[in-house]
């Protein structure tokens, strides 16, 4: 499962970069992927919507088997 989410996350990353931002995947727990936002994203106050409406959305898509990702 960890490739198939770090797969989903490469998909992701070219958007956040376009804002100066990223993502970095810290664990897998069961079904729950928990990720950092960086740089630009990290202190952003979308980033709650970004991470949920965008990545979360992104990697459930990708990964039918997640359940929820969370901030790390």
């Amino acid at each position: 499962m960890r490739e198939k989410v770090e797969q989903a996350l490469a998909k992701i990353r070219p958007m956040l970069e376009r804002d100066g931002g990223s993502v970095e995947l810290i664990d897998i727990n069961g079904t729950v992927v928990k990720v950092r936002l960086t740089g630009a994203c990290h202190g952003c106050p979308m980033s709650q919507m970004t991470l949920k409406s965008g990545v979360e959305r992104i990697i459930k898509q990708e990964v039918p088997e997640v359940t929820e990702v969370v901030a790390g």
